[in-house]
Order: structure tokens, then C-alpha cells, then sequence
């Protein structure tokens, strides 16, 4: 029998780099949602990636950004605690030749934990190839990074190098997570995080960013249909009626769409119901961001 190996990687960088992209490209199946919009991941979201005999543990978590809220305060100290205690750091960035003060926050917190990195330079699918070449000198100029890969986490392009590097980073010892499982999340939470991936891609500018989704029922009938009664928070009374829209329009194209991808991913029927409520600066109240679990 071949000795199981493992590895603890997270994956960092600022918001909208693609960390939600590569997680779910590498786990082959959709487990951190995705929106063109900067701050998507919320918590530190753990990903199970089983190749042959070794377990690859990912943690994709938020964008390191300036934070402005008490939620966002929250979102920077995943990214802190995340960075430290791993195998390996994959720092994600894009294709510029410039660090930015992100990046640079990253790489001193990888140096001062003494962490093994890869340089992760995604959406190479978007730029000529003498591009990328002033990209990775400017790195590897900053940081002796184990090594420095061209990839694009949506077409797929390097991500076999990819694994190759991680691989080299897993030491021999038992799997952390049973092999069937893709994530540790639970299903009613991926399902409440669908729905805001829909708030997020449908709505424009500020209003998702200020929405929280509470599953309030999951149940499975005997057929095997599954029941959820799920509650949409927002901040302000204007947005509820922007999130509803004209004569529920939008509540209804947005629940259309998140029991689609629910369908999907539980594999069978779901009906769903959803609701909307305000919740004033919920953002600021640790109070309340203790109750839709954004807290350590």
C-alpha cells in the first residue's frame, strides 16, 4: 500500500486576483463562490484536493484589502491567520510588473513566518508573453520564491505545474479529511453562499456587498426533494426593494439562478424559498457579525 502524504496550502492575494477560481478548478468542482466583484470570499474556506496517494488541504481565503468595516476587519485577520502554520503559501497575483502594497504586506508576513511560497501569476490568458517575463523578474527580484508559475485558473492553463510544485510540499503522514470529501463547509452554508454569489453578480455596485443570507430551514423530504427557507439581510429599506424589484422580478431571477448551482452540487431537487429583511449597518455590529458566523 502506498504511504499517504498531505499538505496544508493557503492561497492569498488581493481581491478579484481569482483564489475562488483556482480552488474550485482544482478541486473540479464548485466549492468557493465566484463573482467578477472584488471581497466574494468572506471566511477562510477549506478545500479537499485528493490526488493519487496525497491530500492537498486549500484554504482559499478573502482578498487582503484596506478594510472599512468591522466585517472587513474580520475578513484581514483570516488572511493574517491563515498566512502561517502551512506547508506552503501560493501567493496570487496579477499580470503587472509592479508590486503592490498587498502584495508586499503578503510576501513580509510569508518572509516572517518563514514560509515556503510559489508566485502564483494568474489570467496569463490576458497578456503577451514579454509581458509576463517583466512580471516575474520584478518578483523575483523581491522575494526568493520556491517558484515562480504562469497560470489561468479559468481556462486551465499550468495548472498541472501547479500541482507538481504542491506536491513537492507535502511531507508523508495520514489524510487530514476522509477522500470523498471536497470541503469542509457545511452544505446549508454552500447553499447560503450560492445565494449571495447570485446577490452578487446581479446587483450593482454597493448594495451585495452589505447583504448576509441565513439558511432558516433544511430539510430533506422522503423522495428526497430538499426544503430551504433561506433569509436575505440587507442595510438600508432602498436596497430591500432594489433586491426584489419590480414585482419580485429580481428576488425570483436570483433564487432561479442559486437553485440551479444548489441542484447541482446536492444532486437532487430543491425547492427554495427566500426572503428579505433589513438589518441596519450589520456590517459594524459584532453582534450580528457573530450570528452569520463571521467571527473566530
Amino acid at each position: 500500500m502506498n504511504q499517504t502524504k498531505s499538505a496544508m496550502i493557503t492561497i492569498c492575494g488581493r481581491p478579484n486576483v481569482g483564489k475562488s477560481t483556482l480552488t474550485n478548478a482544482l478541486v473540479g468542482e464548485k466549492v468557493a463562490i465566484v463573482s467578477p466583484k472584488p471581497q466574494t470570499t468572506r471566511n477562510r474556506i477549506t478545500a479537499i484536493v485528493n490526488r493519487g496517494s496525497t491530500q492537498f488541504v486549500l484554504m482559499d481565503t478573502p482578498g487582503f484589502h484596506r478594510p472599512r468595516t468591522k466585517l472587513g476587519d474580520y475578513m484581514v485577520s483570516v488572511v493574517r491567520e491563515s498566512v502561517a502554520d502551512v506547508d506552503l503559501v501560493l501567493l496570487m497575483v496579477e499580470p503587472i510588473p509592479s508590486i503592490g502594497p498587498q502584495e508586499e504586506s503578503l510576501i513580509a508576513r510569508i518572509e516572517e513566518q518563514q514560509l515556503p511560497a510559489v508566485l502564483v501569476i494568474n489570467k496569463i490568458d490576458s497578456i503577451e508573453k514579454e509581458k509576463l517575463l517583466e512580471v516575474m523578474a520584478v518578483y523575483s527580484r523581491r522575494h526568493g520564491f520556491d517558484a515562480i508559475l504562469p497560470i489561468s485558473a479559468k481556462t486551465g492553463e499550468g495548472l498541472d505545474e501547479l500541482l507538481y510544485e504542491m506536491e513537492k510540499a507535502a511531507a508523508e503522514g495520514p489524510h487530514f479529511f476522509p477522500d470523498d470529501m471536497i470541503t469542509d463547509q457545511p452544505e446549508r452554508q454552500i447553499c447560503a453562499e450560492l445565494i449571495r454569489e447570485k446577490l452578487l453578480r446581479n446587483l450593482e455596485k454597493e448594495i451585495p456587498h452589505g447583504t448576509a443570507v441565513e439558511i432558516t430551514k433544511f430539510s430533506e423530504r422522503e423522495n428526497g426533494i430538499v426544503d430551504i427557507e433561506a433569509t436575505v439581510y440587507c442595510e438600508k429599506d432602498s436596497h430591500k426593494g432594489i433586491i426584489i424589484g419590480k414585482k419580485g422580478a429580481m428576488l425570483k431571477k436570483i433564487g432561479e439562478q442559486a437553485r440551479t448551482d444548489m441542484e447541482a452540487f446536492l444532486g437532487t431537487k430543491v425547492n427554495l424559498q427566500t426572503w428579505v429583511k433589513v438589518k441596519e449597518s450589520w456590517r459594524d455590529s459584532l453582534a450580528q457579525l457573530r450570528n452569520f458566523g463571521y467571527t473566530d
